[in-house]
């Protein structure tokens, strides 16, 4: 018993592809080199994201709409690439291969970017007054480089937090407890690396140059692979289990094949390995029956022609675990949805927030002005604020009453969320309303930056980073935790995938608004000169759509069943 107590025991292997020894691998010692290649890659990532709508409109001489809709659309795609990266860690290489790999094409996408906007030739040709032309060229070169990163990205992402979730073992109950609390610090090293993107690097490409402004997050993608690879000889590595994807398409087959074939009284009789914990699915423990979806049993109904030629074909019989894994996908979905709507709302932090912010008072002090993304620091601030307060007094106190060891579900973590997002549209369109009066009553039309101070936007920034704590934090430990042993990249992507789908939905908004209120020569709701506009119409549909999103959310949790891995700990 003691010699088994050596090992892990949910099939995780070291560097050498053995058995992981507990007390030499994994936990938080390996930690630090995970949480510090997240925390420098997405500085890196933000570094490039967080002003972005404003170099497409001063150096590539974009309309606010084209520059939101660039932005919105680049960010989507660096949240649909983690599925190709999800993919190949699941199927064949593993989740540290992947990162490895991927790695390697986001540091070639940040050096092209950092030349295309730095070196003569490739940068835009700006005449003295500050208006740039660039050529088509330097146009490609520029946007060849920003999607070699969105795909670089998408190998990372799914993989890292995930990677990082694997150092800690489910079947014993002290990590267990860690790994929850791994992801609430894992959040908070990206919000580090957000910190300083928003302050010192949105400074220095205003007021140094855009080649040091996206130089610098180059080198930071240089040291975050350097961390990463310090740690090779300590991580535990969760083994490919072959294509996710081949394995779901194998179920439905299955149950399609043996649609009219009765279940058996005793469900123990349903198709399955018999060694204690571990499936035919390479890298996963087994997962236990459920009584929903009750089509895709089928496909573990033994019969007798399952076994004519001796071997077992998996495209006519599967295993109770691959009939699950199925079942858990289907049920993530739902829950996966309504995670669009909260992502739209995050993504104004870069767009329209950003716009806002430049018609306001940028002082700090009589002389010193700051540019508008720079505020987008107070939405970190309050994540680094919310992180050790959730991990270190909401818990315990929560836990008094629920007696979950986590204070809150993963479900009612992530419903909190949500409802906190409605009151940043709110405030956001409280702002706006208070400036446009402003405007209408001092006939402030023309005026560039409006006398009221753009730290009026603080309030609607911090209450998106309370919301990202709950509901963000929430989605990547509920994503890795429900997801199978072997799928839990494609999982994590999934969640990710909620990002994209939120900017793209942002990008189809805006246009949308764009073309119905800009008819008959109108303004519009979000015109180049946004004193004209009613953005806080914008902010304020956003606010409606977020109360129903929550309100169809509450619904689809309230039946939601959570999974149940042979071993694991409740």
């Amino acid at each position: 018993m003691m010699e088994l107590d050596v090992y892990t025991k949910d099939g995780t292997t070291d560097y050498r592809k053995e058995p992981a020894v507990k007390n030499k691998t994994g936990t938080w010692k390996a930690c630090p080199f995970i949480l510090g290649n997240e925390c420098c890659e997405r500085l890196a990532y933000y570094g490039i994201n967080t002003n972005m709508v404003n170099y497409l409109k001063t150096k590539m001489h974009q309309t606010n709409v084209q520059a939101v809709n660039n932005v919105t659309t680049w960010s989507g795609t660096c949240y649909v690439t983690p599925l190709i990266g999800a993919f190949l860690a699941d199927a064949y290489l593993g989740r540290y291969r992947t990162i490895a790999t991927f790695s390697i094409i986001y540091a070639i996408g940040m050096t092209l970017l950092t030349l295309a906007a730095s070196v003569n030739g490739l940068k835009p040709n700006c005449d003295s007054q500050g208006v740039c032309e660039p050529t088509g060229s330097q146009t490609a070169i520029f946007f060849i480089g920003l999607y070699l990163i969105s795909l670089g990205t998408g190998g990372i992402k799914p993989c890292v937090s995930s990677f990082g979730a694997d150092q800690f073992d489910d079947s014993d109950k002290k990590e267990k407890r860690s790994k929850s609390s791994f992801f609430n610090w894992f959040y908070f090293s990206i919000n580090i690396g957000a910190l300083v993107a928003a302050s010192v690097l949105v400074y220095i490409q205003t007021n140094v140059g855009w080649g040091w402004g996206f130089g610098i997050p180059a080198v930071a993608m240089a040291i975050a692979v350097v961390s990463f690879f310090s740690g090779t000889r300590i991580y535990r590595n969760q083994m490919p289990g072959g294509s996710p994807l081949t394995r779901i398409f194998q179920v439905v087959v299955a149950a399609t094949r043996k649609f009219k074939a009765s279940m058996p009284a005793d469900l123990s009789l349903l198709y399955e390995t018999t060694a204690d914990e571990e499936s035919a699915v390479k890298g996963s423990r087994k997962l236990n029956h459920t009584e929903e979806l009750k089509f895709f049993d089928k496909a573990c109904i033994e019969t007798e022609s399952d076994h004519i030629k001796g071997t077992v074909d998996p495209w006519r019989l599967c295993t109770v675990t691959q009939v699950e894994e199925l079942k858990s996908i289907i049920r993530l979905l739902p829950i996966w949805a309504t995670g669009i709507i909260f992502s739209a709302v995050y993504s104004q932090m870069g767009t329209l927030f950003v716009l806002q912010g430049n018609t306001m008072d940028l002082h700090m002090g009589p002389s010193f002005q700051i540019p508008s993304a720079t505020l987008s620091i107070f939405d970190t601030l309050s994540v680094l604020f919310w992180v050790p307060m959730y991990d270190q007094i909401i818990i315990p106190f929560v836990r008094r009453f629920t007696g979950h060891r986590n204070g809150f579900t993963q479900l009612q973590r992530m419903g909190i969320g949500l409802f906190i997002s409605i009151f940043a549209m709110l405030a956001a369109a409280a702002l706006e309303i208070v400036r446009l009066h402003i405007v209408k009553k001092n006939n402030y039309y023309d005026l560039d930056h409006i006398p009221i101070s753009v730290f009026w936007q603080v309030p609607q920034y911090f209450i998106i980073g309370c919301a990202e704590v709950f509901t963000f934090i929430g989605q990547l430990e509920f994503f890795y935790e429900q997801a199978p042993d072997a799928m839990r990249s494609f999982c994590s992507a999934l969640a990710l995938i909620t990002n994209a789908l939120g900017n793209y939905l942002s990008t189809a908004l805006v246009d949308i608004v764009s073309d119905v209120t800009t008819k008959n020569g109108k303004q519009g709701w979000i015109p180049n000169n946004l004193n004209y506009g009613h953005l806080h119409y914008f902010f304020l549909l956003l606010a409606v759509l977020s109360a129903v999103n929550l309100v169809v959310y509450c619904i689809v949790a309230r039946f939601y069943t959570y999974k149940k891995a042979a071993g694991s700990i409740d």
